[in-house]
């Protein structure tokens, strides 16, 4: 199964979730290098570490006795470009808004008397 833009915002919309991107952004790390980040068990960032990995936002390998976490910048990217079809549209309406306001603008100004 393909991730969504909606699972990207699912996962993204935890704090802990967050943190854990934005810090894999940077570079890789161990998961215990992960929980070192928060006051929670190891099994907690685990099950954190699932929601990333199920909405395709890391991945997970083995490297001898540890597990590395890389980020995946693909899912994040397609939110953004979901992201910006949206403000492209909303910008289009707000021009032919603009326009309709500007020619409302000119019929009610008060013509001069001669």
């Amino acid at each position: 199964m393909t991730p969504t833009v909606t699972q990207t915002f699912a996962a993204m919309g935890d704090p802990v979730r967050s943190t854990i991107v934005d810090r894999l952004a940077s570079s890789d790390a161990t998961v215990s290098e992960l929980v070192a980040l928060f006051e929670m068990s190891f099994q907690a960032v685990s099950q954190h570490l699932s929601v990333l990995e199920r909405a395709g936002l890391v991945t997970r390998r083995r490297e001898g006795r540890t597990r590395r976490v890389q980020i995946v910048t693909q899912p994040l990217d397609d939110a953004i470009d979901w992201m910006e079809v949206r403000r492209r549209r909303l910008e289009e309406r707000y021009q032919r808004l603009d326009a309709v306001l500007a020619t409302l603008d000119s019929t009610d100004t008060p013509q001069e008397e001669a």
